[in-house]
């Protein structure tokens, strides 16, 4: 199991990022991916950083599909490729109801159907092909051609059955946030597996995120994330999967506790058929150094 980063770029500036980029390489961990929401544009420095952090794969967790036609974001990743010398990964998912209808005004009517449908365009467009798509929810025509950019690895955040199978059906694999070591393992990591070997592609990456806080008092920490982002429980499709886990809210999937304590959780990831953790440090600036430095120490021990 690979260890990278999960980087929060709202309310960052983007020095900020690019310096926690630059010190997540330079600490031995396989990637940093960011998050896309009001702030910074996460492709964008995604690229730019991966000019500053060599031999970091970058990546996104995750851009929204709704608001991007396929064939524009097509150009902008694999332009963002071209500018990684081919270390950028593309994670993308419909995100939530509320952002889309609420925030951007457009229609969140069956978002595994828009989901399938933009996969189908996206994928050939980023394999440089010339594609004319016309399906019920987009239409989308070209090719995209960036000298240098090989086609960008594609994850789909998915949590439930259908996104699930639509991710190991055509994406490379999928990326997952709020979720637990036995979820992956009894759910996420068959589910997609299976799709992919019925639909004959290659084994698919299952890249799980979490809050990481090593820290002697993880109460504390859990409360504060509960107080501060125990609002997202009310989008469905975490609700769905909190439930999945005989959870009641985010807080509760959040690993913090002892060096022991945490290096047992990344253990069971790992077990769990976890192909690349990505660690986002919780707490206090001490419990985050404390954090960063045992899973570098871990994440070395365990390379070959």
């Amino acid at each position: 199991m690979r260890v990278g980063l999960y980087l929060n770029t709202m309310g960052t500036d983007v020095d900020s990022v690019l310096a926690r980029m630059r010190a997540g390489a330079a600490a031995g961990f396989s990637s940093a991916f960011l998050t896309q929401l009001t702030s910074l544009d996460a492709i964008t420095v995604a690229a730019l950083g991966a000019r500053q952090a060599l031999g970091l794969e970058v990546g996104t967790a995750v851009v929204q599909t709704y608001p991007r036609h396929p064939l524009a974001l097509a150009v902008q990743a694999k332009t963002a490729q071209a500018i990684s010398g081919n270390r950028f990964t593309l994670g993308i998912g419909p995100s939530h109801r509320q952002i889309i209808e609420d925030s951007y005004g457009l229609s969140y009517d069956r978002p595994a159907r828009h989901t399938r449908e933009y996969l189908s365009a996206l994928m050939p467009l980023l394999r440089g092909e010339a594609i004319e798509y016309r399906g019920e929810t987009l239409s989308a025509a070209g090719r995209v051609e960036v000298p240098g950019a090989t086609p960008p690895p594609v994850l789909l955040s998915a949590l439930g059955p259908a996104m699930l199978r639509i991710a190991g059906e055509l994406a490379d694999g999928t990326v997952t946030t709020w979720t637990g070591a036995a979820a992956i393992a009894e759910h996420i990591a068959p589910r997609i597996t299976e799709a992919a070997r019925a639909a004959g592609r290659p084994a698919p990456r299952v890249v799980a995120s979490a809050l990481v806080a090593v820290t002697n008092d993880p109460d504390r920490v859990r409360g504060e994330v509960a107080e501060r982002l125990g609002f997202a429980a009310g989008f469905a499709s975490y609700r769905s999967m909190l439930a999945r886990q005989g959870m009641s809210g985010l807080h509760e999937t959040v690993i913090a506790g002892d060096e022991r304590a945490v290096e047992k959780e990344l253990a069971r990831f790992a077990d769990a058929g976890t192909t690349d953790f990505l660690l986002s440090p919780a707490s206090d600036e001490q419990d985050q150094a404390r954090t960063l430095d045992f899973a570098s120490a871990w994440y070395a021990g365990r390379r070959p």
